[in-house]
């Protein structure tokens, strides 16, 4: 067998299947981010102003808010976010890191019952190094989880499914707030 038939060259089958997801590349080149070069604003910031049901927030605190993440990695992922325009976990006050530890608690107890959630990962990413998608706006992530929802779609198949629309989520997350 030839290298390029084992490798599957250009145009060759090989044994991947492929879901073809090209709106994640305006993401990855920095649509609706900011990013050294492009003029974007904060996303965090942008929403702030409108209205709840259009910037799909959740809820908001006196210092922070909840919102729904763009690119969930599960359904009904929240990202709670400070109002002020600050990257580093170090810099906020007492009273913003009380607030958001306050809003992911309460995010916790309203995805539990509004979609049952059995488990959370619950983390942020300091920096564009470790990961952060917006670096300069601090975010928390609040990923519910269930038994099975690692199942053969994202194992096998590399790809995930969300079972419902961000609105429909959204509405019902804030209705239950």
């Amino acid at each position: 067998m030839s290298d390029q038939n084992m490798y599957g060259g250009a145009g060759i089958p090989d044994e991947w299947d492929r879901l073809w997801t090209p709106h994640r590349m305006q993401y990855l080149t920095g649509e609706n981010r900011p990013l050294p070069g492009n003029e974007v604003q904060c996303p965090f910031c942008r929403i702030q102003p409108m209205n709840d049901e259009e910037g799909l927030i959740v809820a908001r605190g006196r210092e922070a808010f909840v919102v729904m993440n763009l690119y969930p990695y599960n359904a009904g992922h929240l990202l709670v976010c400070t109002n002020r325009h600050i990257a580093d976990l170090t810099d906020l006050s007492e009273s913003e890191r009380n607030e958001i530890f306050e809003l992911t608690a309460h995010a916790m107890k309203t995805l539990r019952e509004v979609s049952r959630a059995a488990g959370f990962n619950l983390g942020m990413n300091q920096g564009a190094l470790s990961g952060a998608g917006v670096a300069e706006h601090i975010h928390q992530h609040v990923v519910p989880r269930w038994a099975g929802d690692a199942n053969f779609m994202p194992i096998i198949g590399k790809t995930k499914t969300m079972p419902q629309l961000l609105q429909e989520t959204r509405n019902l997350l804030a209705a239950a707030w």
